[in-house]
């Protein structure tokens, strides 16, 4: 069945003509490791971009396998009754549904448990980009007194008195003397391959699918400009904007990359007073306040509710909140344009619509049941 994108996607389906249509394998070195490893093969959608592996932590068939395991262990905590997946269940894009998540104490945490999805692009992780690498965003929940409340070693010496895992460390990194990194390496590795970009959206600018025009007007709107068409919108510390009667959305959610985040932080007015620093309690720096990753809007139907700390309950709570503009502040981004009472983003609702419909069409339904994403049991040989 033949369709023509709408004038708004015409330029982004000429991006994707430039690659194949099928999905590709991650341009990776095939020779052996120096562990002995195999290397692993990635399959990557065509229409997202190559994915590179840490030099000190090429993925392997052994020590993804290895990571999923460990991403199921529930002996990771103090009670060895929680684990890496209690937090981040597959069939919700890895998120948990829940604002806040108890950890194995029922202490509430401040912030919601973020979706794991395609963070093998990532440079920064947790809501304040408090991690650097995956590796050492893996290290910190284990010993935190919130979530799961042991300490490495004890974790280290369950894991060595376990009849399997010695060995499964030695095929993955050439020792069964297991240590703290190793555990963060091996469950980064597994979470690399938490690939999501087989999507309705990602198969109709494939050429593989259709979209419904509600979608595509959905997506349309995303990338253009809020408020009037020919509006004046003042921009803080930039030049004015023209409206365009869009959506806003593309200026953090970017689409470019088919990634749907710019890995940055943002104040997108949720508070005029702060309770959460954000990135500043990372960076100390006080122009930071109240700014947080922007997460990907990919399987954002799934990881309800929204924001950091789960406030929005419902992707129409987070629509209302854009639609009246957010709350001023000192730090509130400037893409934030509508927080001023006399402009308005504009959504009606006939554009709220058709925007659900194109972030519906985001669903990758292949991801969020993929076996090879699911609990693989008790470690074994």
């Amino acid at each position: 069945m033949s369709r023509s994108p709408i004038p708004a996607l015409a330029a982004f389906t000429a991006l994707l003509a430039l690659g194949a249509c099928k999905r590709e394998e991650a341009k990776e070195d095939l020779a052996p490791t120096a562990t002995g490893a195999t290397p692993y093969h990635l399959a990557l959608p065509s229409n997202l971009p190559p994915m590179q592996s840490p030099a000190d932590n090429p993925l392997t068939v052994e020590g993804v396998t290895l990571g999923r395991f460990l991403f199921y262990e529930e002996r990771l905590s103090g009670n060895n009754g929680m684990s890496c997946a209690s937090c981040h269940a597959p069939a919700l894009a890895f998120s948990d549904g829940k604002p806040v998540t108890k950890g194995i104490d029922s202490i509430a945490g401040t912030r919601s448990t973020m979706p794991l999805i395609n963070l093998g692009y990532g440079n920064f992780f947790f809501w304040d980009g408090r991690a650097p690498s995956l590796e050492r965003q893996a290290l910190q929940p284990v010993t935190n007194p919130v979530e799961m409340h042991d300490t490495w070693p004890n974790v280290v010496a369950k894991l060595q008195a376990d009849p399997s895992y010695p060995t499964l460390f030695k095929r993955a990194f050439g020792t069964a003397h297991i240590d703290s990194m190793q555990v963060a390496k091996a469950i980064a590795q597994f979470v690399r391959t938490m690939v999501s970009g087989n999507s309705p959206f990602d198969k109709y600018m494939r050429g593989e699918g259709v979209l419904s025009p509600d979608a595509q007007m959905g997506f349309a709107m995303f990338n253009q400009e809020g408020g009037a068409p020919g509006q004046l919108i003042p921009v803080a510390g930039s030049s004015p904007v023209i409206g365009q009667g869009g959506a806003d959305c593309f200026h953090c959610h970017t689409a470019a990359a088919g990634l749907f985040t710019d890995e940055q932080f943002h104040n997108n007015g949720l508070d005029t007073v702060f309770t959460d620093p954000g990135r500043a309690a990372v960076t100390n720096n006080p122009a930071d306040m109240a700014k947080f990753k922007t997460p990907t809007l990919r399987n954002i139907m799934v990881t309800a509710p929204y924001m950091h700390d789960g406030r929005f309950a419902t992707i129409d709570d987070v629509l209302d909140h854009y639609n009246a503009g957010g709350h001023p502040s000192a730090t509130v981004d400037p893409f934030m344009k509508f927080t001023s009472p006399d402009m308005q983003l504009g959504l009606t609702p006939q554009k709220r619509q058709q925007i659900k419909a194109f972030l519906n069409a985001l669903t990758d339904d292949e991801f969020l049941s993929n076996p090879a994403f699911q609990d693989p049991g008790p470690p074994h040989l």
